[in-house]
């Protein structure tokens, strides 16, 4: 028998289970949904950031006074409200940026200001509760991506990365200007076209290996993949083959809160046709649901599901 995976050094399984997603995803496998059609290019030394809307001091700064404010840098899963269950819409990278809430409170929040609009500079805008720059989840003007700066596609010069939050309520890239209003008074791009207004990113768990439909031969069997529920973190993540009992597995390293878990399971496989599922927990003690529903209007449920063939 092959003996079991063990994880790397760091205390992943990157290099140790083949097909399983990287703990931090290159940015050029970044997965990109976004309804430019054309990316924009921006001249970061012509471009500024506005603060305006319910504030007591709007202003206006420039990328370097941006940078000046002072970064932090932290991993943060990121993923798309369309991604269907077991799907690819899904990926971690290490964010820089400046806290969303140190770019606020130069301005001075208005009370009665319950909703940040980020807008970007071909006019997109995404919408979320105030209250999410301050209460201590991970929310960044960010201007640099796996130590790099952003990619075009991703945003260049900066972006708005905040935890938690599908990206159709968040994730404005191309970032000109942070508006303050009322939770009544907008709604951002999507929720007109039928998405829901609040978009916090559920539970999710995903097998990356063995893919579905494949042949696996007898004999020891990695079953892997990745399980994410950004500020809540993965407690544990299960495994059934069959009509079997769940099975705990193993998991990755916690690179934050914020981040997805990479997990194994050890399968002894005997030859045979097998249904196999995977669930994960959140840190909260919520176990992912079995309800299947699409990911319209708030999110994809379910658990992933495959098929495999053992010869």
């Amino acid at each position: 028998q092959a003996p079991a995976p063990q994880r790397n050094r760091a205390g992943y399984y990157d290099n140790t289970v083949a097909g399983i997603s990287l703990i931090v995803t290159p940015n050029s496998d970044f997965y990109r949904i976004d309804t430019a059609i054309v990316v924009p290019s921006v001249d970061v030394n012509s471009w500024e950031l506005s603060i305006s809307g319910m504030v007591d001091r709007p202003y206006k700064m420039n990328f370097a006074q941006l940078i000046e404010m002072g970064l932090v840098e932290t991993p943060v899963t990121l993923s798309c409200v369309s991604n269907e269950v077991g799907g690819h819409l899904v990926d971690n990278a290490v964010w820089r940026g400046v806290p969303l809430s140190d770019v606020l409170n130069r301005a001075g929040v208005q009370r009665g200001a319950t909703q940040i609009v980020g807008r970007s500079v071909d006019n997109w805008n995404s919408g979320f509760p105030t209250e999410y720059a301050f209460d201590g989840r991970a929310a960044l003007v960010a201007v640099a991506m796996n130590g790099e700066p952003l990619p075009r596609e991703h945003g260049f010069p900066a972006r708005l990365v905040i935890a938690g939050l599908y990206g159709y309520v968040s994730a404005t890239k191309w970032l000109e200007e942070i508006r303050l209003t009322t939770w009544e008074g907008f709604d951002s791009y999507w929720v007109p076209r039928g998405w829901a207004k609040r978009g916090p990113i559920k539970t999710q768990s995903r097998i990356d290996v063995p893919r579905g439909g494949s042949r696996v031969r007898a004999g020891r069997v990695a079953i892997a993949g990745i399980a994410w529920a950004p500020t809540k973190s993965i407690a544990s993540v299960e495994v059934q083959v069959g009509d079997g009992p769940w099975a705990a597995a193993e998991v990755s390293n916690n690179m934050s809160v914020n981040s997805w878990r990479q997990w194994v399971y050890a399968w002894d496989a005997r030859p045979g046709s097998y249904r196999i599922r995977c669930r994960a927990t959140d840190g909260t003690g919520y176990t992912q649901t079995s309800d299947i529903r699409p990911p319209a209007p708030d999110g994809a449920t379910g658990w992933h599901t495959i098929d495999v063939r053992v010869v």
